[in-house]
């Protein structure tokens, strides 16, 4: 369940949040796009999310 105001809409609570900035959602699939188009490795990139998790203190 979202914390925030989302538009009005039977799309999902994803879809409605990024109708809030449709240029950072541009921007998101761009680099998410790179990343999985060769930027790094699929070993590179699973230890990056696992960092980042340890990083945020979640469980891995």
């Amino acid at each position: 369940m979202a914390r925030i105001e989302l538009p009005d809409g039977n799309d999902t609570e994803q879809t409605r949040m990024w109708q809030l900035a449709p240029e950072l959602y541009q921007a998101a699939g761009n680099f998410t796009r790179t990343m999985y188009a060769g930027a790094l490795s699929v070993r590179e990139r699973e230890l990056a999310r696992m960092r980042i998790a340890e990083i945020n203190a979640c469980p891995i």
